[in-house]
């Protein structure tokens, strides 16, 4: 006889009794029947993940300007620092999901601040007298922020690869530079990618691809550093080579970190095969790369498009700003196809920095190094008669820009040979800062520093006069065209042509005037040198940073040109040797007004 099937409250009940006899007897809630019937999860078709961006941070850890002694500052009312980053870091984190979001940077890590030059050069991270030295700040901070994997800038490389090396040893995540190889193999002297893994419950992980790239414009700007050592190929060609590569591991996604800008410029002209700002290109010519963080120009933008030339597929592209003024978001959604995640929207956008509060886990890992530099950098060095400001250098022959000159000049002279020593000398240098201010009174580091900004080292090269007048017309284009008779704003006077005040030299040693009511190539007049015309074929010795020698911002002639001197300490350390050596900085031993601006002849100012 057939038993009659339980009703629903009877099943109830008797389930309820068994379950909770199997229970008391330790052993499996469900029996093998049941749990043979019971339907598995239903895996997730679909899934989200974030890629968080920083880059150019430059050693800027809390919002601090260490050549002001102050809080950083700037008209846009930015702050800066790693510090401020970590936080909208955990709200992203929070927010998301810990496993859901992957943190990269772009590159320019470990130099740009008295922070850096202090655990380059004071206190190295390389060491000293055979003792191990301290943990760089940079590689502590984006430790403990969880970092993924960051690109190699061009930056990283002005301290020499030792120092790069240690800090590489530091971190606890890959410093990439698929295009930075060995000079001798030809092989990649970095890891140039990494694959990490976004996890998905109940499905594959997503198999995430960071590849990175580094700016072709090492070979010259760092060429004392990394000449017969390291070679640097082009972004598009190494990335031609490691995409395809990444897809055929299984990556899901393809992401790039290139310290490189998005415009295809290069500020060295044709001195290297290799674009300096190839990002665009990158996405244009290179398939299979779903997005890019931009590194390197120090700009803003939120979200970039570029359409792959070879898939008609969208690659976007984003650059946050520098010092951490500001983060890069990158959120992906993809969809689980035949077994394989495919990216279905990719979207990019920036966040302000200035919106939120340092993190206490960082503020508390680095006061203590933050307060070893600010000591270090109010050390008086000595005393200034007069307030020297480079608040005018870029269109006036101001006091504080001839202390750099004389400086270069100085150390220079005694570093010649008999024959280059008989040779007339003279100096070229940019205003870096127009808010640099040496006080009257007394003189510390930070106010020196604040006056040469970069670790750049002192060459001495040789040029005829006719290369002169290219070189200094060449500078010349820094300002627009203004006809005579036509007002001068000094607002909108200087940095045409994309020619940032870096870029612009200005020379002592020699007479001229520069008139800018012509056009470009024809504003230089009346150069001269101890009171006679410069002749084509005269040959000059120029006192010039490292930077400018190897051909930084495409000036012409002077990379090829012989060298007559050259030396491995930073100008910035020979300005505070000078001012240490002399006990007070007097105008009146280097002060010369020695070029002008004019309109048709007319002095402007």
């Amino acid at each position: 006889m057939p038993v009659p099937p339980l009703n629903r409250r009877e099943f109830v009940k008797k389930s309820a009794v068994t379950g909770a006899a199997v229970a008391v007897a330790g052993t499996v809630v469900a029996t093998p029947a049941q749990a043979a019937h019971r339907k598995p999860p239903k895996p997730p078709r679909t899934w989200s993940f974030s890629i968080l961006g920083t880059t150019d941070l430059h050693s800027h850890v809390f919002d601090w300007d260490y050549y002001t002694d102050a809080a950083y500052q700037d008209s846009k009312g930015n702050s800066v620092g790693v510090a401020r980053v970590a936080t909208l870091v955990k709200q992203q984190r929070a927010a998301k999901g810990e496993d859901r979001v992957l943190l990269v940077d772009a590159g320019d890590i470990i130099q740009g601040t008295s922070l850096a030059y202090y655990y380059a050069r004071v206190d190295p991270i390389v060491g000293t007298g055979g003792k191990r030295g301290p943990k760089h700040p940079m590689a502590v901070a984006m430790n403990a922020m969880r970092y993924d994997a960051a690109a190699l800038g061009n930056h990283e490389f002005n301290y020499g690869i030792e120092t790069l090396r240690r800090f590489e040893e530091q971190c606890h995540f890959p410093l990439l530079g698929a295009n930075a190889l060995d000079a001798k193999t030809l092989r990649p002297a970095f890891q140039p990618y990494t694959v990490k893994r976004v996890r998905v419950p109940g499905a594959p992980d997503i198999k995430v691809g960071i590849l990175g790239l580094t700016n072709p414009g090492i070979a010259l700007w760092d060429k004392d550093n990394v000449a017969g050592k390291m070679a640097f190929t082009g972004l598009v060609e190494q990335a031609k080579k490691y995409v395809p590569r990444m897809r055929a591991l299984g990556c899901d996604v393809v992401f790039l970190t290139d310290h490189s800008g998005l415009d295809g410029s290069s500020s060295y002209g044709d001195e290297l095969p290799y674009v300096e700002n190839a990002s665009n290109l990158v996405a244009q010519q290179v398939p299979g790369i779903d997005a890019i963080l931009v590194g390197h120009t120090h700009t803003e933008v939120s979200s970039y498009t570029v359409t792959n030339t070879g898939t008609g597929k969208d690659v976007v592209l984003s650059e946050p700003y520098c010092y951490g003024m500001r983060l890069t978001v990158f959120d992906f959604e993809l969809e689980l196809v035949h077994g394989q995640w495919k990216v279905t929207s990719t979207k990019a956008q920036t966040l302000n920095s200035n919106t939120v509060e340092e993190d206490a886990e960082i503020t508390g890992l680095l006061t203590a190094d933050h307060e070893l530099v600010v000591k270090y950098v109010n050390t008086p060095v000595g005393t200034c008669t007069a307030d020297l400001s480079a608040a005018e250098a870029c269109w006036k022959d101001v006091p504080v820009m001839d202390f750099i000159h004389q400086v270069q000049m100085a150390t220079v002279a005694t570093g010649l040979s008999t024959a280059d020593a008989a040779l007339p000398l003279i100096s070229v240098a940019a205003p870096f800062s127009r808010t640099a201010d040496i006080p009257q009174g007394d003189v510390t580091i930070r106010d020196v520093a604040g006056l040469y900004i970069y670790d750049n080292t002192l060459y001495g090269k040789k040029l005829t006069g006719a290369q002169l007048k290219d070189y200094l017309e060449y500078a010349a284009k820094y300002y627009h065209q203004v006809p005579a008779g036509t007002k001068v704003d000094t607002a909108t006077l200087t940095n045409a042509n994309s020619f940032w005040d870096y870029m612009y030299d200005t020379a002592a040693g020699v007479s001229y005037d520069i008139d800018i009511a012509q056009p470009e190539g024809s504003r230089i007049k009346n150069l001269s040198y101890a009171g006679a015309p410069v002749a084509d074929g005269q040959v000059f010795v120029v006192a010039v940073n490292n930077y400018r020698a190897n051909g930084g911002s495409g000036y012409p002639h002077i990379a090829a040109a012989d060298i007559a001197y050259s030396s491995t300490n930073e100008i910035r350390q020979l300005m505070i040797d000078y001012v240490t050596a002399k006990g007070s900085l007097d105008p009146a031993d280097f002060a010369a007004a020695n070029w002008r601006l004019t309109q048709d002849g007319t002095p402007v100012f």
